[in-house]
């Protein structure tokens, strides 16, 4: 009985331990995942501000 008790909380501990770790590259993953939202973000806003550029040089360009 003992031995089966002793097994019962290793597996628990092993448990314990692998659920800690998932929190923990849950946690990782969740901040690189906002990261690369914001990484995201600033690429959409500089493509914007090149478009508009070119549209500007372009309507700046005497018409054939």
């Amino acid at each position: 009985m003992d031995n089966s008790l002793a097994l019962l909380e290793q597996k628990f501990e092993q448990f314990l331990v692998f659920c800690q770790s998932l929190r923990a590259e849950n946690q990782a993953l969740r901040s690189r995942v906002a990261g690369l939202e914001n990484e995201r973000q600033i690429l959409i806003d500089k493509i914007d501000t090149a478009r508009d550029r070119l549209e500007a040089l372009m309507a700046r360009l005497p018409e054939e």
